[in-house]
């Protein structure tokens, strides 16, 4: 199953809106066929796996890092190969939360005789697909907010200037956090004061499926020549309604109005749609202003933070904008799950204590 989890892992940037998904067929002692999901409306694992190994799958188990497809959707039924192969076993790790499969798949191939077992190395599987399984059991992506901070957790001076807080290494590193992502979002406010790009421009990353570009704009001032949107790729604009979307639109923009939460587009519905789009993982990168609003919605699942060593001083702008907090107990407490050091910044990653 280790063999299988690095089979998949090179789909990293590749199989978006599908998950990740690597198999391993062994019999006896020796691996006769190997495979892994390469890109969305190719062969599954599974049929790579098989074709590797022709006849010697029968009588083989099969390693697969999620519950084997059991429906036609742009491809065959992963079940109905395996049974054909005329496999043994087979062993996965986790459980596919798609309501199509959702323990059909294991069911068919025990139905035909097959032995299944499941649930090894299900928690690796599972941090792998982490925004598909996201996407498929609540209806919303995975949110990640990347931040660059000085030491003394400063994102910009006060005039806006932010470029660059943290080295190249780390902004290397930021490139490889798009390239795994469904869709990059910002404000705004990031929009007109930086006008980023907010695509995947590292050549050394090889084949990569473009985020989508997305932007909270709920009064649609982006400029119509706006740098991001004339990039190859998608540019999905909210806004309010009763917006004049028609320059945007003309300019390769894809403008949907959403519902209002006072002055500014609703969060919770732009994930909505995003998760209507199939849209695993969103990459936030974006002011104080936004990740403030993620953040106290609730809304935000990983804090990706990058720390210089450096200092800009009390009157640089900060990580998010909100209301102070009047007691020790209103604070958001999070989880610290992994810090590396990058380059000559250190990288910390949080989550949300659910």
């Amino acid at each position: 199953m280790a063999r299988a989890l690095r089979l998949a892992e090179r789909g990293l940037y590749t199989t978006d809106p599908n998950p990740r998904v690597g198999c391993v067929l062994v019999s006896g002692n020796a691996i006769v066929g190997e495979g892994w999901h390469e890109r969305a409306g190719g062969p599954h694992a599974e049929i790579m796996a098989l074709a590797a190994a022709g006849s010697k799958a029968r009588g083989a188990t099969a390693y697969v890092t999620l519950e084997p497809c059991c429906h036609h959707g742009r491809t065959p039924p992963c079940t109905d190969a395996l049974i054909a192969a005329g496999v043994s076993r087979v062993v996965f790790a986790s459980d596919d939360p798609n309501p199509a499969v959702s323990g059909a798949g294991s069911q068919q191939l025990q139905a035909a005789g097959i032995d299944v077992a499941s649930g090894v190395m299900a928690a690796s599987a599972d941090e792998l697909n982490i925004g598909f399984m996201t996407r498929m059991r609540t209806g919303r992506p995975y949110v990640r907010s990347k931040i660059a901070v000085s030491l003394d957790g400063r994102t910009a001076l006060a005039n806006g200037t932010s470029r660059w807080i943290t080295g190249t290494a780390a902004r290397a590193d930021v490139q490889r956090l798009r390239a795994r992502s469904s869709a990059v979002l910002t404000g705004i406010g990031t929009i007109l004061g930086d006008d980023p790009s907010l695509n995947v421009r590292d050549a050394a990353l090889g084949e990569v499926c473009q985020p989508v570009r997305v932007i909270a704009d709920s009064r649609l001032r982006t400029p119509a020549d706006a740098r991001t949107l004339g990039l190859p790729g998608k540019v999905r604009i909210y806004c309010l309604e009763g917006q004049d979307a028609g320059g945007l639109s003309a300019a390769g923009a894809e403008v949907e109005a959403v519902a209002a939460d006072g002055r500014h587009v609703s969060l919770p519905a732009v994930l909505d749609s995003l998760g209507d789009r199939e849209v695993n993982a969103v990459l936030v990168e974006a002011g104080p202003g936004l990740n403030g609003a993620l953040l106290a919605a609730g809304l935000i699942d990983e804090l990706i933070v990058y720390s210089a060593s450096h200092i800009l001083g009390s009157g640089a702008r900060g990580m998010f904008d909100g209301p102070p907090l009047e007691q020790m107990d209103e604070r958001m407490e999070l989880r610290l799950v992994d810090l590396r050091r990058v380059g000559d910044d250190c990288r910390l990653t949080y989550r949300r204590i659910c």
